[in-house]
Parts: structure tokens; C-alpha cells; sequence
């Protein structure tokens, strides 16, 4: 790319971000599921029923387009009583679903999807557990921080 003084100019990343609090997320995040061809890789640390009841029926869809789908979480056995039985119960449901799903052995803490390596949701949300706190999202439609955060978190490995 040239200016008008014939010199090359830089060229600039353009992305859109835009921030979602806990009642504008799932809206936006659930037409984000729904336009999802390829790929989508959910991190969230915790697991409740409640939650993934809610977002069964859109999981489903995307099993059935073939959409490979990759669930990171906390180890179970790091959860005290309640939150392990649900989150146990839960995974295993994700895999009859034919989801793939990660436990971290560690005190896993992030909060993030990325959607076809194009979309990133980054924040403090935990998406398959969020119940009634205030939490923030930020929502980056760019194939080059996904794949950034995709390489940072070194999922190539496992995924």
C-alpha cells in the first residue's frame, strides 16, 4: 500500500471489538454459535446443569452441521461436592454428544471461546456456568487475535 508521497505505508489491523455485559452476552454469543461452520472451542472453568441446558439445543445443531466442538474446563475433582457432581454429569453428556472435552489438572481460571478461529470472547463470564454475577465480555471479530489466542494458549496441542 503507497500514500500519496509515493512511499510504502504501513498497512493497519482493522477488527471489531465490542463489550457485553451478563445479560447482553448470551444473545449475541448464541448468533455467534449458530453462524459457526468449522470450529468452536469454549474455555469456562466451571460446569452447571442449569447453564448447558440452556445451550444443549444450540451444541446439538452445531454436532449435527459437523462443527467440531472442544470444551475446556477445571477438573472435576479440583470442584468441591456440588460443583463436581454437576460438572462430572455434564461432560459426560458432552461426549455422548460427540464434544471433546479437556480437564485441566491445574486451577484453571480463563474464560474465553473462539468461534471458527474468527470470532474471540475474552473476559470474566463463565459460559457454561454463568447464574446471576456481574461479569463482562469482550467480544473481537478477527481471525488474527483468535489465532493469537489460539497459539498463545498452545491448543495446537490437544487440539
Amino acid at each position: 500500500m503507497f500514500n500519496f508521497s509515493g512511499k510504502p505505508q504501513e498497512e493497519t489491523n482493522t477488527f471489531t471489538s465490542r463489550l457485553f455485559d451478563e445479560k447482553s452476552f448470551y444473545t449475541s454469543f448464541i448468533k455467534d454459535l449458530r453462524a459457526c461452520r468449522k470450529e468452536v472451542i469454549i474455555e469456562s472453568p466451571f460446569i452447571t446443569s442449569q447453564r448447558v441446558a440452556y445451550l444443549y439445543p444450540f451444541f446439538e445443531r452445531l454436532i449435527d452441521k459437523e462443527v467440531m466442538m472442544y470444551v475446556i474446563t477445571r477438573d472435576p475433582a479440583l470442584h468441591d461436592y456440588q460443583f463436581a457432581e454437576q460438572s462430572e454429569a455434564e461432560i459426560r453428556r458432552f461426549e455422548e454428544l460427540g464434544i471433546q472435552v479437556l480437564a485441566a489438572q491445574n486451577c484453571h481460571h480463563r474464560k474465553l471461546a473462539i468461534l471458527d478461529r474468527q470470532i474471540l470472547w475474552e473476559g470474566s463470564l463463565n459460559v457454561l456456568s454463568h447464574a446471576g454475577s456481574r461479569e463482562i465480555m469482550r467480544r473481537i471479530e478477527d481471525k488474527d487475535h483468535a489465532q493469537e489466542m489460539f497459539n498463545f494458549l498452545q491448543l495446537g496441542r490437544f487440539i
